[in-house]
């Protein structure tokens, strides 16, 4: 499975089935090119069939019994010291390093779980990523992996989003449904982008904005993202394009003035070298 194809197919479609780890590891080989994805897969296995045998009883015991391993056990947790490190992003670094963001440890938790006959999904709080196993009779039972598999009613979740946002929260069903494999991927791709940003990796932050332009096609954005990004690591003569895309696209753009000022430079730099 080639990743830009998955990701033309989740731009087509944000619900079109997808194991999510095995995405997660594509994304991860752009970074890590002697990766093997498919060793991380069965590593995931092996941790799925140690914890099969304990996932018995009410969903909350088995919740309990998925979190209590891997959080425990193996010793998973949040990376709070150095949240923004991109390494926090990608799967098999979690899985080497067993620290993570919300959203890495959820996905593993979706994977080992969903893996071991309990499924679980994602749920995109504002800030904040968490887990939610699903019974087969409807029950829910929502867990935040970040720390350490705490369960959460909709009273937990709204103060862990206004602790994290500072702003309040209203924890509907709607608001608590499994997040869509095109938007888990989407966050993904987004942390990403703005933990290589924030070091001023600029040319491995265009590396992401390409996936990025791949997923979300129609917004020119996404285009004006990765031409500034190339444009700011030296590589002027390929931003050009995704700049004048970007004014095409939106000439009234509230930020035009600015892009076309980049577009400038970067085709002055271009003719300085032809």
């Amino acid at each position: 499975m080639k990743l830009s194809d998955t990701l033309t197919a989740l731009a087509d479609d944000p619900h079109h089935p997808v194991d999510l780890a095995r995405v997660a590891l594509l994304i991860a080989r752009d970074a890590y090119s002697q990766m093997s994805p498919g060793a991380y897969l069965r590593r995931l296995d092996r941790l799925a069939a140690r914890v099969r045998p304990r996932l018995s009883g009410s969903l909350p015991a088995r919740t309990a019994a998925l979190s209590e391993f891997l959080f425990e056990e193996c010793g998973f947790a949040g990376n709070s010291d150095h949240y923004y490190d991109p390494r926090n992003s990608y799967l098999n670094k979690v899985i080497d390093r067993q620290v993570g963001l919300p959203i890495t440890l959820s996905l593993l938790a979706i994977a080992v779980g969903t893996r071991a006959g309990l499924p679980v999904v994602g749920v995109a709080l504002p800030g904040h990523f968490v887990a939610k196993a699903v019974g087969s009779d409807g029950d829910e039972v929502v867990f935040d992996p970040f720390h350490g598999g705490q369960f959460l009613d909709p009273d937990g979740c709204e103060a862990l989003v206004g602790a994290v946002t500072g702003r309040p929260f209203d924890a509907t069903p709607e608001a608590l449904a499994p997040t869509p494999p095109g938007a888990f991927v989407l966050r993904m791709l987004n942390n990403l982008k703005t933990a290589y940003v924030a070091e001023r990796s600029h040319l491995r932050a265009a590396r992401v904005a390409r996936r990025l332009v791949q997923l979300l096609p129609n917004e020119p954005g996404q285009r004006r993202d990765l031409g500034l990004l190339l444009a700011q690591a030296g590589r002027h003569g390929t931003a050009v394009d995704h700049l004048e895309h970007y004014l095409a696209a939106d000439p009234d753009a509230d930020d035009a003035k600015d892009v076309r000022r980049v577009l400038n430079r970067a085709l002055g730099e271009v003719a300085r070298w032809n």
